[in-house]
C-alpha cells in the first residue's frame, strides 16, 4: 500500500511539473481552420515558412524549443476562406492522412460572414467530428470558438454581427462537451484585451488578429490545453 501511494505521489508530482501534459513524446499536433490559422503558411517543406505566422507558429516555437527531447511534430493545414464544408472536402488528405495525435480546430467565422445557417454549421461540424473520432478514438481534440471585435467593416452594425458569431460560439461549446474536447474561449480574452487597447490593436478588421492578437490566442490555447489534460484526461 505504501509503495502504491509513493508511486501515485511521484506521478502527480511529475504531472504537475510537466509544462504541457498534452504533448507526449512523439506527439503529432495538427492545427486546422481558416485564414486565422493559415496566416500565409508555406505550401512546401521549407521549415522557415511551413507554419505561417499565426498562434499555431507561436505555440510550436515555444514548445519546440522547450521540449526538444520529445520530438513533437507541429503541422498547420489552415486554409484562408474555409468554412466547415470546405474542411470536410479536404479532410481525408489534410487531416486523417496526417495521423495527428492532437487536433486543434478553429472554424466558423466564414460560416458566419457567408450566412451559413447555424443549424447547418452545427450539423456539418458535428458530422466531421464524429467521423474523425471514429477513425481515431484516442485523438486528443481541441476546439476553439470563433471570435470578433468591432473593427473595420464589422464596426457597424456590430451588435447584430456579434450575435451571429455568438451563435457559432455556442455550437462549438456544445460540441466540445459532446466530444470531450478542450474548449478554448477566445472571445472573453479579446473582450478583456479591448479594455486595455483599441479593438483594432488586437483584431484589425474585426476578424483577423494582429501579431499581438495572435499572442493572446497562443497564450489562451496553452492555458486551456494545459489545464484540460492536467486534470487527468487521457
Amino acid at each position: 500500500m505504501r509503495l502504491a501511494i509513493q508511486i501515485l505521489f511521484a506521478s502527480c508530482l511529475l504531472q504537475a511539473a510537466d509544462p504541457m501534459p498534452a504533448f507526449r513524446p512523439g506527439t503529432r499536433v495538427l492545427f486546422q481552420g481558416d485564414s486565422i490559422t493559415d496566416m500565409n503558411r508555406g505550401r512546401t517543406a521549407d521549415p522557415n515558412h511551413i507554419l505561417g505566422h499565426s498562434y499555431a507558429f507561436l505555440i510550436a516555437a515555444k514548445y519546440g524549443a522547450m521540449l526538444p527531447g520529445r520530438n513533437i511534430v507541429f503541422m498547420n493545414r489552415g486554409v484562408s476562406g474555409n468554412k466547415v464544408s470546405d474542411l470536410a472536402a479536404r479532410w481525408e488528405k489534410d487531416t486523417l492522412e496526417l495521423k495527428p495525435d492532437l487536433l486543434s480546430i478553429l472554424i466558423g467565422i466564414n460560416d458566419t460572414s457567408r450566412q451559413v445557417p447555424v443549424e447547418e454549421y452545427e450539423q456539418q461540424l458535428d458530422k466531421l467530428l464524429a467521423e474523425t473520432m471514429a477513425a481515431n478514438p484516442k485523438l486528443r481534440l481541441v476546439l476553439g470558438e470563433p471570435f470578433t471585435l468591432p473593427g473595420g467593416k464589422r464596426k457597424q452594425p456590430y451588435d447584430e454581427w456579434r450575435a451571429e458569431v455568438q451563435k457559432r460560439q455556442d455550437v462549438v461549446a456544445k460540441l466540445a462537451a459532446k466530444y470531450h474536447a478542450a474548449f478554448v474561449r477566445y472571445q472573453g480574452v479579446f473582450d478583456a484585451a479591448a479594455r486595455r487597447a483599441p479593438a483594432e490593436y488586437w483584431i484589425w478588421d474585426g476578424v483577423h488578429p494582429t501579431y499581438a492578437g495572435h499572442q493572446l490566442m497562443a497564450d489562451e490555447w496553452v492555458r486551456c490545453v494545459k489545464k484540460f489534460w492536467r486534470a487527468g484526461r487521457d
